[in-house]
């Protein structure tokens, strides 16, 4: 509760109410269930960074993921299906080092250098991860995907396990990204 009544004032669900930042940062998850199904996760947070790409309240997006190995990669999965849906490859960069949502987060301060960004995944992560920004100083808001009815109950589940690890990173461990690295410009 206490993420979410922190978060919840730049946390958005509809496209006309955002206000226009430079970036988007679409935070990874596998494009495909173990079923071999499509992700909804994955095909919603696409699609709804490709509309505010085309809405015209980001510039550019960063696709920041897992790519544990040379079968399993987020962040060209994202780029993909973003190109596919009309992105221009120059306006989408890759984050290979987002293996969790802090990492993603930070790295999109620290190392892309972008301090007013959006962050696109659902609603019950985007309440997470807009407070993992704001504690580290960004000027991040979050827009919501679509919401994935059929995996609600696992999702939020899962969900609030890692508010209390966030929580627990955050303010007693003092936990850092995985990878930092050296800075990349964004061109924008």
């Amino acid at each position: 509760m206490w993420i979410v009544q922190k978060s919840k004032n730049i946390v958005y669900n509809s496209v006309d109410k955002l206000p226009e930042k430079p970036v988007g940062l679409v935070l990874g998850t596998s494009n495909r269930l173990v079923n071999g199904n499509t992700n909804l996760f994955f095909k919603y947070r696409v699609e709804a960074a490709a509309e505010l790409f085309k809405q015209n309240k980001i510039k550019h997006i960063i696709v920041s993921g897992d790519n544990r190995n040379h079968n399993y990669n987020e962040p060209r999965k994202m780029y993909q299906a973003l190109v596919k849906l009309g992105i221009p490859d120059s306006c989408i960069t890759l984050d290979y080092a987002g293996f969790r949502t802090l990492d993603s987060v930070v790295r999109c301060k620290e190392v892309f250098q972008q301090d007013d960004f959006t962050i696109i995944s659902q609603e019950f992560h985007n309440y997470r991860a807009a407070y993992i920004a704001r504690y580290f100083g960004s000027n991040a808001i979050a827009f919501n995907a679509k919401h994935v009815i059929s995996q609600t109950r696992r999702s939020y589940n899962r969900e609030y396990l890692a508010r209390v690890k966030a929580l627990l990173d955050l303010h007693f461990l003092k936990t850092k990204p995985k990878f930092l690295g050296e800075k990349i410009n964004i061109p924008i």
